[in-house]
């Protein structure tokens, strides 16, 4: 026994040393609709999810600062009511949340969209929020349903032309707020920081208009390299969903238009005779030794909005959805993180 004892002691204590160099990060992104003011309760049940999920790290999109009130402040002392502490700061349009002190925090974009930047450490692990909503309009996505991307206004037919789609896209000025962040993040990527980047892109991903989507869902036969995932991946970036749901069929991932019961359909569909559905709310990472997806769900509602109608998904998308009122016309991602120092 004598020889046992200290065998299993630095057994134990192999595995406590491990086990405090192992972290588990829970990533929420969510649009808010105009800080919930679109759904009766809507404010209180952003508080209630954010509260439910415990996410260590939440980005929010459409902070609007109504009233001249401070959205960042208004949130963090809702959640700590519930006992949850959360760390933020003033931004407009986007807002990131950290559970982990902020040691820094910048703007990275603003104007037609916007990104912001937080910095917290970790056990001396430096992590770095980036939190975006980017530029809604030349919503490029609706030509080739016969809508178009700035007036909502339906089209004689649906837009075919790759050219026309792209240019239509790059008009926008999403490509210039991920080119800033693209430009802010590389001392993060060389300093080896863990970087995570969530917001409603108002874009579609190069991973979902693809050879096998591309007769499904209104895309009327195009494949199209959308913009600011081709950018982001050509940087090395990857989409935490799709990482683990590389699939497009079976697992399209679809976070808009959902389908809010407590609101009319009318205020839910844009394009109302097109197949609108689209997954434009994303959580991206940058790959580092000891950081691993291990889940990724969509937050909302099951049902979605598909040609002015509430229809239920049929597909393998893992779902979390709502504990009770639902405030938003998005639907969420949930990412969870294993790093390993």
């Amino acid at each position: 026994m004598k020889k046992i004892i200290p065998a299993l002691a630095l057994a134990m204590l192999s595995v406590l040393t491990a086990s405090a160099q192992t972290y588990h990060w829970k990533v929420l992104q969510l649009n808010i609709w105009q800080e919930g003011t679109m759904v009766p309760g809507g404010y209180d049940a952003i508080v209630n999810e954010i509260d439910r999920l415990e996410p260590d790290f939440v980005m929010l999109s459409e902070v609007r600062n109504y009233k001249n009130t401070r959205f960042c402040d208004r949130i963090t002392a809702s959640l700590a009511a519930k006992g949850k502490t959360y760390y933020s700061f003033f931004s407009n349009g986007a807002g990131v949340m950290s559970r982990y002190p902020i040691t820094d925090s910048a703007t990275v974009f603003e104007g037609q969209g916007e990104i912001y930047k937080l910095t917290t450490v970790v056990d001396k692990q430096t992590v770095v929020l980036y939190s975006g909503h980017l530029d809604y309009l030349n919503y490029a996505v609706y030509l080739p349903r016969g809508y178009d991307g700035v007036t909502w206004k339906k089209l004689p037919a649906p837009c075919t032309n790759l050219d026309t789609i792209m240019a239509s896209n790059r008009a926008s000025s999403r490509d210039e707020a991920i080119t800033a962040f693209l430009q802010a993040a590389k001392a993060d990527i060389n300093q080896k920081h863990i970087i995570l980047l969530g917001g409603d892109f108002n874009e579609a991903s190069h991973l979902d208009w693809t050879a096998a989507t591309k007769d499904s869902f209104d895309h009327h036969g195009m494949i199209v390299p959308w913009t600011c995932s081709e950018m982001l991946y050509s940087k090395g970036f990857k989409d935490s969903y799709r990482e683990l749901h590389p699939n497009p069929v079976k697992f399209p991932g679809f976070t808009f238009p959902a389908n809010n019961i407590s609101v009319p359909v009318k205020q839910l569909a844009w394009a109302p005779d097109a197949d609108e559905r689209e997954r434009i709310d994303f959580i991206y990472y940058y790959p580092q030794p000891g950081l691993k997806v291990v889940k990724s769900s969509v937050v909302g509602p099951t049902g979605s909005i598909v040609r002015n109608q509430r229809e239920e998904e049929n597909t393998k998308d893992p779902f979390i959805q709502p504990a009770g009122t639902w405030p938003t016309d998005h639907k969420g991602v949930l990412t969870e993180f294993i790093f390993r120092k």
